[in-house]
């Protein structure tokens, strides 16, 4: 008994018609009609001349570069489709329920449409093109055809299909079998990228005795070659067999590439792990994705049978994968993104904005409360220091690494989550769920090839993003060991399996930690509390130690700050304008193409305050005080600090300004601590009483400089006085400091003009200071 027929009612000569309609007289926008006019090139020639009737027709151009050998991606968008006629409007129906039958219409339909070519074949063409540039001349002296070339060989081109904008993107496990032969739109984490490998589409042949070529296209995964030449005038007739030989050179080859892509972890159900899938790529779209992309990938859901030994393990399975159409980069990388006009306007205003650093800072995470010189050292996690490469090969790294270690309950895993999204490449894990060779790479066997090769672990995945590692004290020691080579020298060195090799992981580091006893024990020494050894501390550029302190005021702001999240779904009004992530993302961007020099001046300063932090680290030491260890590492850690706040501000130059603010967020780390040992006072937290105490510190800073060049010229008070950092208010009384120079302090800390006159008008009410010099000159007031 046969299987009933089922008649569609589809004229496809009728639908070749259309598709060669749309082709020829589909007119792009005006933005497609001038990239048209650009590429058009200038020339005198009376071919170019005729082909002005093209211009503005977006396909047939395509078609006019692909038979000079210009380009060879044909992408039909399903938009022009859909905006080109309304009586076409149910072919993007039946496109995407059809979808590998309807790429041969419009492969016939081009082949049908294509142009001759305006450009003379040269040397640098391929074989193919020779030997069908001979053939055709042959042709013409002869009988005038073109015989024996199959439609796949003749086309120089690959053709996608681009899905519609209104396409939903779905997760793996959505993809059901009622999509089979369809064009969807998936969405995932790419895992894995395999090699590109030739893929043979067409074969080619030539016999020994007559001398006439013969080709035999390839549909499957497995085929079997000819050996009898199908000549019907020599070789069939004079039964002569196993003549022909393949020819490599004239054979038709397509790039191939297996990818691997992963459910993202908010399309996981709860309890299920997250399901894979299959991506074959040919053509152009090979080499565009790397491990770790989050992408939007269409294509068209295909089975693909078992074949060799799989086939008899496999039994009746068959495995599926999907045929990419078209790639869509959800985070691209910082110099992959593409600026708009509008975009570019909205980041030379926020530019001019003086208070863009406050500003920026405030728009991470907003939702969470306080946390504010964290958030400000995140944003330049987020910027980064410059990375150089030395003339014989030294890499000096310029990734910010950055811990932050507190009590529970202080919205360290949610920071470390904002993070991870708003970088364009960004992973999250957790200590407890990660191994050492989760982090670095494992040996595995590529299931293509079946070579050993090596899967790139989380590090690998965020070269050139943020690995944001949870739980970072509940990792095992020797799991934690493998990230002290990423942390410093960007690399992993691998050894295994017979393979050896150097991968990158250039990636910062940002880790969350809880003390060692759960929460932060004030009765033991903060070295017990870290509980994390020196080599690993000396690595982070900042270590933030932040303690769950209660104060009525704090506690009570914080309480109002979460109901209010919880009541209205947003985060209350911020002291400045909200900016966009994908705005922020830019700007940064914009920011990280900027190369920052030091000068001398700013140099020589920077020096002199590492030589101050040595001597304070040691007087810590003695004192048993210390929780940190100073060293060079610590003077790399302020010149990329102070390296990314002038990325920051567009700027080619570090100032002074920015080395102080770098020392003042490394200093942020240890307030904590010092206001524990000292319960009896709590200094105000205004920003009035914030702005006197920064100003105070350079009178301070002015009265030590006075006192070492007495000393250089012989009437310095004594070796004792000039040692003693903290010197009383009564010495220091009588400074005059300039107030361009307050000015510039104040506000390269964020602060406003406004707060700073606030700041002056009430202390000069009090007679703490005076203006003189027609309101030049700031002097503080005798006691």
């Amino acid at each position: 008994m046969s299987l009933p027929v089922l008649n569609i009612p589809i004229d496809y000569d009728d639908e070749l018609d259309k598709i060669q309609n749309f082709l020829s007289t589909y007119v792009g926008t005006h933005k497609q009609w001038d990239e048209g006019f650009a590429d058009m090139a200038l020339s005198d020639d009376e071919d170019d001349r005729q082909d002005t009737s093209r211009k503005g027709l977006k396909y047939m151009q395509q078609l006019q570069r692909i038979a000079n050998r210009e380009q060879q991606m044909l992408t039909i968008d399903m938009e022009d489709i859909h905006q080109h006629e309304k009586t076409v409007a149910e072919l993007v129906s039946r496109i995407r329920n059809n979808t590998r039958r309807y790429v041969t219409l419009f492969s016939e339909a081009v082949d049908k449409l294509m142009p001759p070519p305006t450009k003379d074949i040269s040397e640098h063409d391929e074989v193919i093109d020779v030997i069908l540039h001979q053939r055709r001349e042959r042709n013409e002296q002869t009988e005038g055809s073109q015989e024996g070339f199959p439609n796949h060989l003749l086309r120089r081109y690959n053709l996608y299909f681009q899905p519609l904008r209104s396409d939903v993107a779905l997760a793996v496990r959505e993809v059901k079998g009622t999509y089979l032969g369809r064009l969807i739109t998936v969405r995932g984490i790419v895992t894995r990228v395999s090699e590109v490998k030739p893929l043979l589409l067409v074969n080619a042949y030539t016999c020994d005795v007559c001398g006439s070529e013969t080709f035999q296209q390839i549909s499957s995964k497995t085929f079997s070659p000819i050996t009898d030449c199908p000549n019907e005038q020599e070789c069939k007739k004079n039964g002569i067999h196993g003549s022909l030989h393949m020819q490599t050179r004239a054979c038709r080859f397509s790039p191939f590439q297996e990818v691997k892509i992963q459910e993202m972890a908010d399309q996981v159900p709860v309890g299920h792990i997250p399901r894979s899938m299959t991506i074959h790529v040919h053509g152009n779209l090979t080499r565009q994705m790397n491990p770790g992309d989050v992408v939007h990938l269409g294509g068209i859901f295909l089975p693909i049978p078992y074949t060799g030994f799989q086939a008899i393990r496999a039994g009746l399975l068959t495995d599926t994968y999907l045929e990419g159409h078209h790639i869509h980069q959800l985070k691209k990388q910082y110099s992959e993104m593409e600026m708009t006009p509008q975009i570019q306007a909205q980041i030379a205003e926020m530019q001019a904005d003086p208070s863009l650093y406050n500003k920026l800072a405030q728009n991470i995470a907003p939702e969470i409360y306080g946390h504010t010189d964290v958030k400000k050292a995140l944003l330049l996690l987020l910027v980064g220091g410059v990375t150089k490469t030395m003339g014989d090969g030294m890499k000096i790294r310029g990734d910010l690494n950055m811990c932050l270690m507190g009590d529970p309950g202080v919205a360290k895993s949610q920071l470390l989550k904002y993070i991870s999204k708003i970088a364009p490449r960004g992973v999250y894990t957790t200590g407890k769920g990660s191994s050492g060779v989760g982090l670095t790479a494992a040996v595995m066997r590529d299931p293509v090839t079946d070579e050993m090769v090596l899967e790139g672990g989380a590090l690998v995945l965020a070269d050139n993003g943020i690995c944001c590692i949870d739980e970072f004290d509940k990792m095992e020691e020797t799991d934690r060991t493998a990230i002290h080579e990423v942390m410093e020298q960007q690399t992993i060195s691998i050894s295994k399996a017979g393979i050896s090799t150097t991968l990158n992981a250039r990636t910062s580091i940002l880790a969350a930690a809880n003390p060692l006893y759960g929460r932060y024990n004030p009765k033991v020494s903060p070295v017990e509390n870290i509980n994390l050894p020196a080599a690993l501390l000396s690595r982070f550029d900042l270590l933030f130690l932040i303690l769950d302190k209660p104060t009525r005021e704090d506690d009570e702001r914080l309480a109002q700050h979460v109901t209010h999240v919880h009541m209205f779904n947003s985060h209350p009004e911020l002291e400045y304008d909200a900016v966009d992530p994908v705005l922020m993302r830019h700007y940064i961007a914009q920011a990280r193409q900027r190369r920052p020099i030091v000068p001398s001046d700013v140099s020589s300063y920077i020096v002199d305050s590492y030589v101050r932090l040595r001597k304070l680290s040691k007087d810590e030491t003695a004192q048993k005080k210390s929780h940190t260890y100073t060293s060079a590492r610590t003077l790399l850690g302020v010149l990329r600090l102070a390296q990314s706040l002038a990325r920051l501000r567009f700027a080619d130059i570090v100032q002074r300004d920015d080395v102080d603010e770098a020392l003042r967020l490394m200093e942020c780390s240890k307030e904590s601590l010092h206001d524990d040992d000292d319960k009896e006072y709590e200094p105000d937290r205004s920003v009035v009483s914030q702005i006197f105490r920064l100003i105070k510190s350079m009178s301070n800073e002015g009265g030590r400089k006075r006192r070492k060049r007495q000393k250089r010229f012989g009437r310095g008070p004594g070796g004792e006085r000039e040692m003693d950092v903290d010197s009383d208010q009564d010495e220091d009384d009588g400074e005059e400091l300039a107030l361009i120079d307050v000015r510039s302090r104040v506000l390269g800390a964020g602060y406003t003009e406004a707060q700073l006159n606030d700041t002056i008008v009430e202390y000069e009410a009090i007679d703490v200071w005076t203006r003189v010099a027609n309101g030049a000159k700031l002097r503080f007031i005798l006691d």
